[in-house]
């Protein structure tokens, strides 16, 4: 299985997921630039954290509108794992293939800690943790308070598409949400960093189950 890493004008997470995917988990994978046109020859996609654009208009306004964008879309029409954390989750909404929204955190301050998660496992980006297995994970955001509608909310709960939760909240996201996946299951956006929390000598290597499933369950790759 082989994953392109997006890198926009701004982005600074796409060395972590590249060494998490490739280094870590043993998949193959590399770099496409955010003016490339096609991505023939790769499997699944990941949007990584930053600041594409300088976060100009919204986070992630632009980049949506960036050449690759048509690509990523038509991945995941397909059927195609996507992938994107912190600005890479703003760049997906922004796109329309994650409902809802990332506004300015309720403090109206950046925010940069290991938190800790609950895990929804009953999709294929987690299925390898347990049921409301609370994992650490690293956030590193100023506009990670995720917000939606109460019939988006509704919908969200109905089909199971919360896939992390805050066991703390503390950017001020509706119902701690941390990270959502779309109704047909094979795009997720998170504003955590699961490929900052590969090792333990990191403080952490609970996202290495995070990498783990997605090869699993959407792959080639035996993990």
């Amino acid at each position: 299985m082989k994953f392109a890493v997006i890198v926009f004008p701004g982005s600074n997470c796409d060395m972590d997921l590249l060494w998490a995917i490739r280094d870590i988990m043993g998949a193959q994978a590399e770099y496409v630039r955010h003016d490339a046109e096609s991505l023939a020859g790769f499997d699944g996609l990941l949007l990584p954290g930053g600041f594409s654009y300088g976060d100009y208009l919204r986070c992630g306004a632009i980049a949506r509108f960036s050449s690759i964008m048509q690509e990523v879309i038509r991945f995941a029409k397909e059927g195609r794992p996507v992938f994107g954390t912190c600005n890479g989750f703003q760049v997906l909404t922004e796109a329309g293939l994650l409902p809802g929204s990332l506004r300015r955190n309720e403090s109206l301050h950046f925010i940069c800690k290991t938190v800790s998660l609950k895990v929804n496992n009953q999709t294929k980006f987690t299925s390898e943790y347990q049921q409301d297995e609370c994992i650490q994970v690293p956030v590193a955001h100023g506009e990670g308070n995720y917000y939606c509608d109460e019939e988006t909310l509704q919908q969200l709960e109905q089909n199971n598409q919360i896939v992390f939760r805050y066991e703390e909240n503390l950017n001020g996201s509706v119902a701690n949400i941390a990270g959502i996946c779309n109704e047909r299951g094979n795009v997720l956006g998170m504003m955590p960093h699961p490929e900052r929390a590969m090792e333990k000598l990191l403080g952490s290597d609970d996202g290495k189950k995070f990498f783990a499933s997605i090869l699993k369950n959407f792959g080639k790759v035996s993990v």
